[in-house]
C-alpha cells in the first residue's frame, strides 16, 4: 500500500510541476509575443483557469506528500518527503501572499480596464513564479529520491 502512495504521491506532484514548468516556460513566452491585447487576454484567461485549479492541486499534493511521510516514518526516505512537504509548504505560503494577489487582479483585467503599469506586475509574478517553480523541482526531485 505504501508503495502505490509513493506513485501516486510522486505522479500526482511531478504533474503538478510541469505544468508550472510549462506556464513559466511555455505558456507566459507565447503570450509574450503575441500582440499586446492578445497576451493580456490569455494571461488574463489562464489566470482565472488555472487560479481555480491549482489551489486544490497544491493542497492535495501536500496532503498526499505528508501522508506518505507519515505512513512511511520508519521507513527509508522519510527525511527527503518531509523536506518535500516543507518546499511545498513554502511555496502554498508564497503563493498565497504573493502571487495569488496578483494573479487576482490579472485575471479580471481587460484592454479596457487593466492598469497603466500591468506589464510590470505581470513581470513581477513571472520572476516570483521563476521562484516558485525551481522550489517545485526541489520538492520533486527529493520524493523521486526517496523512492529509490
Amino acid at each position: 500500500m505504501l508503495n502505490a502512495l509513493e506513485v501516486i504521491t510522486t505522479v500526482v506532484v511531478g504533474v503538478m510541476v510541469g505544468v508550472e514548468f510549462s506556464v513559466a516556460f511555455v505558456m507566459n513566452p507565447i503570450f509574450n509575443a503575441l500582440p499586446e491585447d492578445s497576451g493580456q487576454l490569455g494571461r488574463a484567461h489562464g489566470g482565472r483557469m488555472l487560479g481555480a485549479v491549482m489551489p486544490v492541486w497544491y493542497i492535495t499534493s501536500l496532503i498526499l506528500v505528508a501522508v506518505w511521510a507519515v505512513a512511511g516514518w520508519h521507513h527509508h526516505g522519510t527525511g527527503p518527503v518531509v523536506t518535500a512537504g516543507a518546499l511545498l509548504i513554502l511555496t502554498l505560503i508564497m503563493s498565497i501572499l504573493l502571487l495569488v494577489p496578483i494573479n487576482n487582479r490579472g485575471k479580471t483585467w481587460t484592454p479596457d480596464n487593466r492598469p497603466a503599469d500591468w506589464k510590470q506586475q505581470m513581470n513581477r509574478w513571472d520572476r516570483l513564479h521563476y521562484v516558485r517553480v525551481a522550489i517545485l523541482i526541489a520538492a520533486f526531485a527529493l520524493l523521486v529520491a526517496a523512492l529509490a
